[in-house]
């Protein structure tokens, strides 16, 4: 392993530590896919006819990262050094700027659009500011308040992914004040009860498309949904993390990439008549596949400039990439909403400067903003001897 400097929403190094770069690039590698899900919403009328399809299963596997890191970082500081405050502080400094440039970011492109929810009616611009407000303080608004700006029931509409982060939050909050404390066996049986709960959630339907494509609202089983989905896979990185021991493997990051594309298009199983096929498939990807993904990840070393330099700089824009491409979405389907429908045969080129463009904006971002606010934060609120 080498030293990066990288980190997703869904995963955090402390500073003396070394990181897992094969780890910065899988994040990486997930953040982009989920930017050719969301190209592909545009195109589908349901989740069952989704081209790139399971690509919401990324969530889960940042979920699982975040874990694996959070415990690699953190488990062995709480020795008499580290404490409540520090890790919050930690936590706050490193994900939340973001979190703010990005509600900035959804308000703008909200105002771009004319400032209409999705079936055409006006909203009064102090309500967009407020929708920003909350956003930028990570709150949540309810289907049908007037902060849902966009009137499709998103509990963060000015940037639908915020959700994960929102999640990400609690996971954190569960980890200083629960789960760090919790033995391995209580650990656990714990992820095998939620692992349990997760699986029930997805083959009975209770997301009403057989999948595990939920957290993102406040309405239906949707909360149920996106804390079952943290409540397996955050521990599960954590109990991976206690318990992980190398295997020999060669081209992980490149075996490892691959297996993570291809679980994330698989077309939706089994179609509206047997919903529970999807269900099934998504339990197995995340209970099982993902974290033999990341145990290959971790095992795998990278041996040449050209893949380090690779899963650095995926490592780098994952966040930034992950937080910020969502606005941009949203003009992206009101082009193709505007009128009659354009098919991905003449989107794509629009697409493809999409996805070059957000890459491109996250650098930009990551470099300009992030890094010199987390670092002046970080000088004016850390102790760094904790």
């Amino acid at each position: 392993m080498t030293r990066t400097t990288t980190e997703h929403p869904a995963a955090a190094f402390a500073d003396t530590k070394p990181h897992y770069d094969i780890l910065d690039g899988l994040r990486g590698v997930a953040a982009l896919l989920v930017i050719w899900y969301h190209v592909f919403e545009g195109f589908a009328t349901s989740p069952l006819d989704q081209r790139f399809n399971h690509g919401y299963l990324a969530v889960d596997f940042f979920f699982l990262l975040s874990g694996f890191v959070i415990g690699y970082a953190y488990d062995d500081r709480w020795r008499g050094r580290m404490t409540l405050g520090a890790f919050f502080r930690r936590r706050l400094i490193r994900l939340h700027p973001m979190v703010v440039l990005a509600a900035v970011l959804g308000a703008v492109a909200f105002c771009l659009q004319g400032s209409v929810r999705w079936d055409g009616t006006p909203v009064a611009f102090p309500t967009v500011l407020a929708a920003m407000l909350l956003a930028m303080l990570l709150l949540p608004v309810a289907p049908g308040a007037g902060a849902e700006v966009r009137g499709n029931g998103e509990m963060f509409p000015l940037n639908g992914p915020s959700w994960s982060l929102f999640f990400e939050y609690i996971g954190n909050i569960l980890y200083a004040l629960v789960l760090r404390r919790l033995s391995t066996r209580a650990l656990a049986a714990l992820v095998a009860l939620t692992g349990a709960g997760l699986a029930a959630f997805a083959v009975g339907d209770l997301s009403g498309f057989g999948h595990l494509g939920v957290g993102w609202s406040l309405g239906d089983h949707n909360l149920l949904g996106g804390l079952l989905r943290l409540a397996f896979s955050f521990p599960a990185g954590l109990l991976l993390a206690r318990n992980f021991r190398p295997v020999a493997v060669r081209g992980a990051f490149w075996i490892c990439s691959a297996a993570l594309a291809l679980l994330l298009a698989v077309p939706h199983a089994g179609g509206a008549e047997a919903l529970w096929l999807n269900g099934i498939y998504d339990s197995v990807c995340v209970l099982v596949c993902f974290p033999a993904l990341l145990w290959l990840g971790a095992s795998g070393r990278t041996t040449d400039r050209t893949s380090t330099g690779v899963c650095r700089f995926l490592g780098d824009i994952s966040y930034p990439v992950y937080i910020i491409h969502y606005p941009s979405m949203y003009l992206f389907y009101a082009w193709l909403w505007r009128g009659e429908p354009i098919g991905f045969d003449r989107a794509w080129p629009v697409a493809a400067g999409l996805f070059a463009g957000n890459i491109v904006l996250a650098y930009g971002c990551l470099k300009l903003y992030d890094e010199p606010v987390r670092r002046w934060l970080a000088r004016r609120f850390l102790d760094v001897s904790k």
